[in-house]
């Protein structure tokens, strides 16, 4: 019977994860989205090719092999969650908290300090009630607008542990995120500090008011108590969350006990000793008396007393710190805070409302300075109408008690018994949440050396490594004794933490980014900017000096960060900003009409693979980069297509960014040269951003390969002028520009690290067991010194042939190197020719060294250089008058790109002009870094070969790369100002 119910159980699971197309798609369940679930194996859907093929295999009859097994999904055995959790529970349960013990009374705690129990009343006295409530009110809008981004923030996914760490980093990046970590882990060590030293304090005055001495002097007084009390709360931490937690709670119940006694003890009619010291129950002539303000001392201003109560209400993040011990944090966080803030800001009120109703400003504390009958001369102050006299001390100033004078009268106030003070709790508090949120930034490995204290230990992964260091760090500042200074960094550390939350949810709603769907809705993006820019304000208004050494770690670190650029990716908000702003920036710029001032080469160069051609993707990064788009193109002929791995485009990426170069990658699969340019060109791009430049590589093997593999790429070339695009091609020096994973060629152009003085043996052992991310080092990486660049401007094309060698000698690498352009000209005109060249570059305000008239242009080429020319073509002529009885159109039949006679005839004098410039570039080009040449646009009528051969003309026998370049004859320069 059981095994039948067990039976009828895997059924229901399995009808319940097929859908109803087929057996293998599964409907939606968890395991398809979480990343990690208790006792189970990652689960995945079955490819959309995968199902294809079960659909095909069906329909055709054949067996269905077990391809769910394969795709990982129904291999896997089908365990019911719900049982596994409970096992893995009744194992190994781990303590968490709900929102009251976990949230709301941690940010209680945090929160009520020494403000309240040691300034408010001064405050009070200062400002007087109604201005001291106003200080608590907008205080509290503060905290109020971050708590709605921490609520919003911590519904928008799952949290982990890290608290604030983890918020920010995952919503602004670890560019952010991980410098907050860092500086708010040690903000919270130092509070750790400045609490217990706070709580010695108290101990040590109690200890001088009730026994009249200390254990050696007060400074060490302070610091035995401090390291006592710092140690015995390491050791609850130790213990585990449970015993901290039970701590915590005995901690607050002391507190609330103590507030209760001081509400209490206003109601107790007041003894004479205690009317001495100006307290009185309530009065209304007291109440009034303390409304307004009485400005006292050099702190006596408004600003002065808000920037001292502020730092009392932050104590909101102490629930976040341990969001990983917290039962649902996304509940947890937003309910706790919340009525952590509503009771701690009522409790705010309440002080000023009570305190200023019951104790006067001055009070001497003598018992016999009560105002009789026979008392003579004149009475100042309230005491007077209370039947005391302490007129004195007021105007002498020298008064001791009072709300302006006695900073211990709520403890003064309390019914019975002595009151507790919150520096053990707070300080506790502290201590919890600096390892926790020290230990996610070490587990995210963006720093260096602090992995060590990362490690967890236990059922709840307690950070024991990173306690023992927050508890060294709070010890060294406990011997210090004097946190004055510190303080004042420590506020800053806080409120840069608290703007950056607000700025980081304002960031992720006004980027529209889908992924924000925070379940807490009662947020607003405009009082998460306001909460951001106050909290900014606020850090320089109350101490401008830590405001500045708070944003320069910041920076120091965030710079770091930059330079170091760690490897992660948590689709952060900014991810999503610089998305939008792309996208809206590519529609506004769609608008706008193009001006010749503007233009950019943006280029579309077919590299295939990037990381086989880097010598043409190093040279076309050199005058794009931070300029003009540039985009890799890469044809993937139809019988490559199976051949090529998965993640090709991810390798290739990752394999430019690594060379640093500013490219998009785009592969296309065609089923020629000819037909994936054509495409690339009209397709690739998005709006403005689009290619108006093809950039090739030199087809050097043209000779050798299938005459239809130089068609392809001829009709490429004639396809890119047809389409009124520019045009370059780049040749290294004897073409070897392509790095083949199967067959190492040493390119003369290239330059590797450490081996550019070995032979060609050496360089073919390092071969193909090397990654793709390897990177090869080309010629246009290194400083090419004071070498030229000579253009060979034979055609007017718009000025391209100008433009690009300027934006070449705009980089660190080639500004040294020399301008030459050189013209075509006669000796009879010469030195006018020269003049109008001079006038033209210097009104194109293009720096050049040095202008040169080829007046041998037109000569005939050496009679060795053009029978090389003639032996070339030679394979590729149809040779027609040599064959009698046959007509050309018959020969063309199964060699269609041969050359006749007559053509070769009619284009003879363009070829020897071609191999004459050859002639004059060679001579000239021997201290060259680059040269540039006006690609010829040839006649329709022109055969592909023979253009073919035209182009290995010019560019052959040189020492140095050279690239062919053609404008699509727009200006690209212009001289006017308009």
């Amino acid at each position: 019977m059981d095994l039948s119910a067990s039976e009828d159980h895997d059924s229901r699971i399995e009808l319940r994860r097929s859908s109803l197309y087929s057996t293998l798609d599964q409907v939606p369940q968890l395991e398809h989205y979480a990343s990690t679930l208790p006792r189970q194996q990652a689960r995945s859907r079955p490819s959309l090719g995968t199902l294809r093929r079960v659909s095909q295999e069906v329909e055709a009859g054949m067996e269905m092999p077990n391809i769910a097994s394969d795709s990982g999904v129904s291999g896997l055995p089908v365990t019911d969650s719900g049982n596994v959790e409970s096992e893995v529970l009744k194992e190994k349960a781990p303590v968490r908290f709900g929102w009251v013990v976990g949230v709301q009374m941690r940010c209680m705690l945090n929160i009520w300090g020494v403000i309240l129990f040691l300034r408010l009343s001064w405050i009070t006295s200062q400002a007087g009630i109604l201005l001291t409530c106003l200080i608590v009110l907008m205080s509290v809008t503060v905290t109020i607008s971050t708590a709605l981004s921490i609520s919003a923030t911590a519904t928008n996914g799952r949290i982990k542990s890290g608290g604030t760490y983890f918020m920010i980093s995952r919503s602004l990046g670890p560019e952010v995120g991980a410098p907050i970590g860092l500086i708010f882990s040690f903000a919270n060590a130092l509070a750790c500090a400045l609490n217990t030293v706070g709580f010695a304090e108290v101990v040590r005055d109690l200890m001088q008011d009730d026994f009249g001495s200390v254990i050696i002097d007060p400074v060490n007084t302070v610091r035995i108590v401090g390291v006592i009390t710092v140690t015995v709360l390491l050791l609850i931490s130790l213990a585990g969350m449970e015993w901290e937690s039970k701590a915590q709670i005995l901690f607050f119940v002391a507190l609330l006990v103590s507030f209760a006694g001081y509400l209490v003890g206003t109601f107790i009619p007041q003894t004479t000793a205690k009317q001495a010291q100006g307290i009185f129950g309530y009065r209304s002539d007291i109440f009034v008396s303390n409304l307004t303000p009485d400005w006292r001392g050099a702190d006596g201003d408004f600003f002065r007393m808000f920037s001292i109560f502020f730092p009392a209400t932050t104590g909101i993040l102490s629930g976040v710190n341990i969001c990983g011990d917290l039962k649902d944090p996304a509940t947890s966080i937003p309910k706790g805070t919340l009525h952590a803030i509503f009771w701690t800001t009522i409790s705010y009120l309440v002080i000023p409302l009570t305190v200023g109703a019951c104790v006067i400003r001055d009070a001497s504390g003598n018992v016999n300075d009560t105002l009789t009958a026979n008392s003579t001369g004149t009475c100042v102050g309230m005491g007077c109408n209370l039947g005391w006299n302490f007129t004195e001390c007021t105007l002498s100033q020298s008064c001791q008690y009072g709300l302006a004078n006695n900073l211990k009268v709520l403890f003064s106030q309390v019914a019975k018994g002595p009151s507790a003070y919150p520096g053990p709790g707070r300080a506790l508090g502290f201590l919890v949440s600096a390892p926790k949120i020290f230990q996610c930034l070490c587990r995210d490995n963006i720093y260096p050396y602090i992995g060590f204290f990362g490690k967890g230990y236990g059922k709840n992964d307690e950070p024991l490594r990173a306690y023992i260091l927050c508890y060294v760090i709070a010890v060294a500042f406990i011997l210090i004794a004097e946190l004055n200074t510190i303080a004042a960094l420590i506020s800053n550390f806080f409120l840069c933490a608290y703007g950056l939350i607000n700025f980081s949810c304002f960031h992720a709603s006004i980027t529209n980014s889908p992924g924000w769907r925070p379940s807490f809705h009662y947020y607003s993006k405009w009082s998460a900017l306001y909460g951001a820019v106050i909290s900014a304000l606020l850090m320089f208004l109350f101490t401008w000096w830590a405001a500045l050494v708070t944003f320069g770690i910041i920076f120091f670190l965030l710079g770091y960060l930059h330079y170091t650029k760690p490897k992660i990716n948590w689709g952060s908000s900014v991810q999503a900003g610089t998305y939008n702003m792309a996208l809206s920036s590519s529609v506004s710029l769609s608008g706008v009409e193009d001006h010749v001032k503007n233009f950019r080469p943006q280029c579309l160069v077919l590299t295939g693979p990037p990381n086989q051609r880097p010598a043409l993707v190093d040279f076309v990064g050199s005058f794009t980069e931070h300029i003009s788009l540039m985009i890799c193109g890469d044809i993937i002929m139809e019988q490559e297509r199976q051949t090529r791995p998965h993640d090709a485009t991810d390798s290739m990426v990752k394999w430019m960014k690594k060379r640093k170069v500013c490219s998009f990658y785009t592969p296309f699969t065609a089923e020629s040269l000819r037909v994936g340019a054509r495409h690339l060109l009209q397709a690739s791009g998005l709006g403005k951003l689009k290619p108006n430049t093809l950039v090739l590589g030199f087809k050097s093997n043209w000779r050798e390969t299938a005459p239809e593999s130089t068609v392809d790429y001829i009709n490429t070339i004639y396809d890119t002028f047809d389409h009124n695009y520019s045009l370059c091609i780049l040749r290294m020096m004897d073409g070897l520009d392509i790095y083949s994973h199967y067959e190492f060629e040493v390119n003369h152009g290239f330059e590797s690290d450490e081996y550019a003085e070995n032979d060609h043996k050496e360089h073919s052992e390092m071969k193909s067991d090397k990654d793709d991310s390897d990177q090869t080092r080309t010629v246009f990486q290194s400083d090419q010194g004071k070498k030229t660049i000579d253009i060979y401007w034979i055609a007017d094309d718009g000025g391209l042939t100008l433009l690009v060698p300027y934006l070449l000698t705009r980089r660190k690498r080639w500004n040294s190197c020399k301008v030459r352009v050189f013209i075509v000209g006669d000796e009879q005109n010469m030195d006018e020719r020269l003049k109008e060249m001079i006038a033209l570059l210097k009104r194109f305000r293009l720096d050049f060294n040095d202008v040169i008239v080829m007046t041998d242009s037109e000569k005939r080429p050496h009679s060795k250089n053009l029978s090389r020319f003639v032996d070339n073509v030679a394979p590729f002529r149809l040779n027609d008058e040599q064959q009698d009885g046959i007509s050309v159109e018959e020969l063309r039949q199964s060699v269609p790109w041969k050359i006749s006679d007559k053509q070769f005839e009619a284009f003879r004098l363009k070829s020897e002009r071609k191999v004459r410039l050859n002639e004059i570039i060679r001579r000239n080009s021997q201290q060259a870094a680059l040269v540039l040449v006006s690609l010829p646009v040839p006649q329709s009528d022109c055969p592909s070969v023979l253009y073919m051969a035209w182009l290995d003309a010019l560019t052959c026998g040189l020492h140095c790369p050279a690239l062919l370049i053609r404008g699509n004859q727009q200006n690209v320069l212009t001289f006017y100002c308009q």
